[in-house]
């Protein structure tokens, strides 16, 4: 990746997808050019979060919503240190924020963290054009980096896929940090960090859980060399086919009978761990009005998502796994994608989508109280 902060906004830039399909228009915080899987994102809002997800390593995300930076930059929204994505394509930036939290354009914030990306190109029909082919290669090209689309799409062609793409372990804290309760503590959770977003540890210390965050590379016994009374796996960029490390952790955990919750990256361990297959989704669910149905209960949610991958797991019977029965516990409504998993005879569940979803909806949440509620049944 070549970067320049100077020039954002009058540069010309073009996006080159690896079928050869191209869009031009204007630069968008850096100058230079970056390269990723191209992936789009159906939220209206919620920018700051999608931006600084750790889940969006190595992904350009192309903004459905025409409009995107009218709130500006603040300081307290980002859900880590930086932003994480590739590369970012909108079709209408603000010229102006207005909001009273506002500190910087979104523009600024971009070229600052020298994210390269491209405006004024026409994101519907390139969502479009995702949904039919799938997500795949992308390259961003602007000011100087700008050349014959022949040499660009062969640059794009050259860049790594997504498929086999091994990432937690690039995302995550490289030393442990403990979260603490707010109020009483009630229970210690070790919270393993394969791209963990700041909300999640908050939502658990809300409910009195101090939250040891600890490494992906972390091993069995440094899991209960806290003492936990639960554990907790995150969300986290990559292809779960490769992530043997935290399925060989999680397997060590559901030994123990250890009250288990996973999210996103999570979910796909725990289905691995019980013997599921994975697979890469065609385009993904990425947006925060995803409707998942809580098979459990029977009542629909509207969920925030950020994910390629999926658990293959059957919709229709309990299965027979080394840990006990497991079965389907929540389906996305849209395409019958499996959205989560329970064990029937031990404390282990997990959701494909981010109940903590700091922007909204907060349908969600109650899974927090959930992992409590299994957390209070093993200490009884």
């Amino acid at each position: 990746m070549t970067i320049s902060t100077r020039g954002a906004g009058k540069a010309p830039a073009v996006l080159v997808l690896e079928d050869g399909r191209s869009f031009r228009g204007r630069a968008y915080g850096a100058v230079g050019e970056t390269f990723g899987e191209a992936v789009f994102s159906t939220g209206m809002t919620g920018y700051q979060e999608t931006l600084t997800d750790p889940s969006y390593h190595r992904q350009v995300v192309v903004m459905t919503a025409p409009h995107v930076g009218n709130t500006g930059v603040n300081d307290e929204d980002p859900e880590s240190a930086r932003i994480w994505v590739s590369g970012y394509a909108v079709r209408d930036p603000a010229r102006v924020p207005s909001n009273w939290r506002s500190r910087r354009t979104l523009d600024e914030e971009l070229a600052q963290q020298g994210v390269v990306g491209i405006s004024g190109i026409d994101t519907r029909a390139l969502t479009r054009h995702l949904r039919e082919r799938g997500a795949m290669r992308v390259g961003i090209f602007s000011g100087n980096a700008v050349q014959d689309e022949g040499v660009l799409l062969a640059k794009v062609r050259q860049a790594p896929e997504m498929s086999g793409a091994d990432l937690a372990a690039e995302v995550a804290t490289k030393e442990a940090y403990v979260v603490p309760a707010v109020g009483t503590k009630k229970f210690t959770v070790a919270a393993i960090d394969l791209g963990i977003k700041g909300m999640t540890p908050h939502r658990m210390a809300e409910r009195g859980i101090e939250v040891h965050v600890l490494p992906a590379t972390a091993t069995l016994e440094d899991v209960y060399a806290v003492e936990p009374d639960g554990v907790f796996f995150s969300n986290g960029p990559g292809d779960p086919s490769t992530a043997d490390h935290p399925v060989s952790v999680m397997r060590g955990v559901l030994e123990r009978k250890t009250p288990l919750f996973g999210i996103c990256f999570g979910n796909q361990i725990l289905g691995r761990s019980l013997g599921f297959g994975t697979y890469k989704l065609k385009y993904g669910h990425r947006g925060i009005n995803q409707p998942v149905q809580d098979r459990t209960t029977g009542k629909v949610e509207v969920t925030a998502h950020n994910h390629g991958f999926a658990v293959d797991a059957p919709l229709d019977k309990v299965s027979d796994t080394e840990f006990g029965r497991a079965e389907v516990s929540h389906v996305c409504l849209n395409d019958q994608v499996v959205e989560g998993l329970q064990l029937l005879d031990q404390p282990a569940f997990s959701v494909q989508y981010h109940p903590e979803a700091a922007a909204g909806p907060h349908d969600a949440a109650y899974l927090f109280d959930r992992f409590v509620t299994l957390m209070e049944g093993q200490r009884a």
